[in-house]
């Protein structure tokens, strides 16, 4: 759970900023995108295999 405690003399939009880095950096946002809608088992092997394609296209590139 992420938590801001409030500095003596801290603004709220500061606060507000550090807050949404902290929900930013711990992937709370991208966990409830991705557990918004029940997702087969077809379905998320497809996503799988497309993120695997993704990533083998940007990491095996030539050199030279």
């Amino acid at each position: 759970m992420t938590q801001i405690i409030l500095g003596e003399n801290e603004g709220i939009d500061s606060a507000l900023r550090r807050f949404k880095r902290q929900v930013s950096r711990a992937g709370i946002l991208q966990d409830v995108r991705k557990n918004r809608h029940f997702e087969t088992p077809l379905e998320k092997a497809k996503r799988k295999a497309v993120a695997r394609r993704r990533q083998r296209r940007f990491t095996a590139r030539p050199k030279g």
